[in-house]
């Protein structure tokens, strides 16, 4: 079943094209990498999905994204909605300036959960589903910004994970972390994708082979190919596909 599914998508900062006209679809519960040089609209590919780019002035788009079948550009789609089933979690770790505990319910709360020991679980699970239940369990009421920067970003996917998205978008989520850290995110994801779509940025070609069932190689916001993992990095359809993993240019 397709999850999502992008049809001719441009994307524009002011007249400039950031992706041309993009057409792939993301299967459901499945985990798709974005490989490509920097600049070549794997970000903005990826903030499309969950409007982020509306923030942004002066930029546009031609063509459609859909989830479920449904378009996200629709003049009455539910914007905040989409963000509730479209989680997220960025290149540099973010947790809130409160207590771990915190963190989690205050995405909870803001959401209509306002029972406590509904609350007070979710927490746990959130927690046990990123492997941090064990390490954090004691100190739940200390500020989040004394965890490790491995552990920040673990605490920042159980915050996204908690009000149940859909969708779960990363954008190169290992990069600042140590190898065993790294590890552990690419852990994460393998589990995660039993309950969500998860589409990953990342620059580093051992994580997309480890991580994904499908991969896309984007080149100055053009798609050049997508493909099952296994096939992208074993035998490319496209010359410059395997030019790129290869290490020819990049």
């Amino acid at each position: 079943m397709v999850k999502v599914e992008a049809r001719n998508l441009t994307f524009y900062y002011a007249k400039t094209p950031a992706i041309k006209s993009i057409s792939l679809a993301v299967e459901q519960n499945s985990v798709l990498a974005l490989i490509g040089p920097s600049g070549c609209g794997k970000s903005t590919f990826l903030r499309c999905i969950n409007r982020m780019n509306d923030i942004i002035p002066d930029t546009s788009h031609e063509g459609d994204l859909l989830i479920d079948g449904e378009s996200i550009f629709q003049k009455k789609y539910d914007v905040t909605g989409l963000r509730r089933r479209v989680g997220m979690v960025f290149q540099k770790s973010n947790p809130f300036p409160k207590s771990i505990y915190d963190n989690i319910a205050y995405g909870l709360k803001i959401n209509g959960v306002g029972n406590r020991y509904e609350i007070e679980s979710i927490v746990e699970q959130s927690l046990k589903s990123t492997a941090l239940w064990d390490e954090v369990k004691d100190r739940l009421h200390d500020s989040a910004l004394g965890l490790s920067g491995g552990q920040q970003q673990r605490l920042c996917i159980a915050r996204t994970i908690a009000v149940q998205p859909e969708v779960i978008l990363m954008d190169e989520p290992a990069s600042a972390l140590d190898p065993i850290s790294t590890q552990k995110i690419e852990e994460l994801i393998q589990d995660l994708k039993e309950r969500f779509t998860i589409i990953i940025v990342t620059h580093n070609m051992q994580q997309a082979a480890r991580v994904s069932d499908y991969t896309a190689f984007f080149y100055m916001g053009d798609l050049i190919e997508m493909n099952r993992t296994e096939k992208m990095f074993t035998r490319p359809d496209v010359e410059m596909t395997e030019n790129y993993i290869t290490g020819k240019f990049g």
